[in-house]
């Protein structure tokens, strides 16, 4: 008589994820595959919640800058920025772990928590929602009275330099960027972890992110996010494209050594 067996599929598997479907007894090692749709359709959700997370962290945190920055003030956008993430955790945390940032993703993967077909999901979704923000938020200030000039007054831009915020020089905006970053993910992995306590990883998370646009935002605009800089960049161009690399380069790296910290068991807990 046939068994019916149910199987199991690698985290992250996106081409062809194969389940036994029936196997033959008397040491007939026969099985059937079968195409498991549910797994590739679990992937495309897990990418749409990138997508859709970091598009609510751009438009609601680089929105706050635009629209209201100067009446809500510093304090004002960091908290826009970090209750956007909270509530972006607590809405698709339970569908894609809300990294929302490709940083964070890159540091997810060097720990070893995800695989590289995932990872590389999860950027292009991230990507895409932060493009997509941005976009949203140029159609939107396009509309108030007297109009709105993008490449003068920008749209939530990182940067750096002489006519950028504070006016603070490169090696500045490398080291906050990399600083900030590293104590984001690793603030990330570690509440994540196995042994944390359930449910408050969310609100940590917001927390430190308020408190490090607090401390950064008129150093760099506060980037810790390769999307969240990419996607306002590719409206304003000029300066903040040739600015780009370092927002794209620097957190990925942070992000990198903070995946290693855990990896390595230096920073685990379990």
């Amino acid at each position: 008589m046939a068994v019916k067996l149910s199987g199991t599929c690698t985290p992250g598997q996106l081409d062809w994820c194969m389940e036994p479907a029936v196997f033959l007894p008397k040491n007939q090692h026969l099985f059937l595959y079968k195409t498991d749709r549910e797994s590739y359709k679990s992937c495309m959700k897990k990418y749409l919640a990138e997508l859709v997370g970091t598009f609510i962290l751009v438009l609601f945190g680089c929105g706050t800058a635009v629209v209201a920055g100067d009446k809500v003030g510093i304090l004002g956008i960091a908290f826009a920025f970090g209750l956007a993430l909270i509530g972006a955790a607590y809405g698709i945390g339970p569908i894609s772990g809300c990294h929302i940032n490709p940083a964070v993703s890159l540091g997810v993967w060097t720990a070893g928590r995800m695989s590289a077909k995932d990872m590389v999901g999860y950027w292009i979704g991230q990507f895409l929602g932060a493009i997509l923000a941005a976009w949203i938020l140029y159609v939107i200030i396009g509309g108030v009275g007297g109009g709105y000039n993008v490449a003068a007054s920008g749209l939530g831009q990182n940067g750096w330099g002489a006519g950028y915020q504070g006016g603070y020089d490169l090696t500045s905006a490398i080291v906050f960027e990399f600083v900030a970053t590293l104590i984001f993910v690793i603030v990330i992995l570690g509440s994540t972890q196995k042994s944390a306590p359930a449910g408050f990883a969310g609100l940590a998370i917001g927390i430190t992110l308020v408190v490090i646009h607090i401390f950064g935002i008129h150093i760099t605009g506060v980037s810790v996010n390769p999307a969240r800089s990419l996607g306002p960049a590719l409206f304003v161009g000029g300066k903040a494209m040739a600015q780009l690399w370092l927002f794209l380069l620097i957190p990925s790296l942070a992000g990198i050594v903070a995946g290693l910290l855990f990896r390595s068991k230096a920073l685990a807990a379990d």
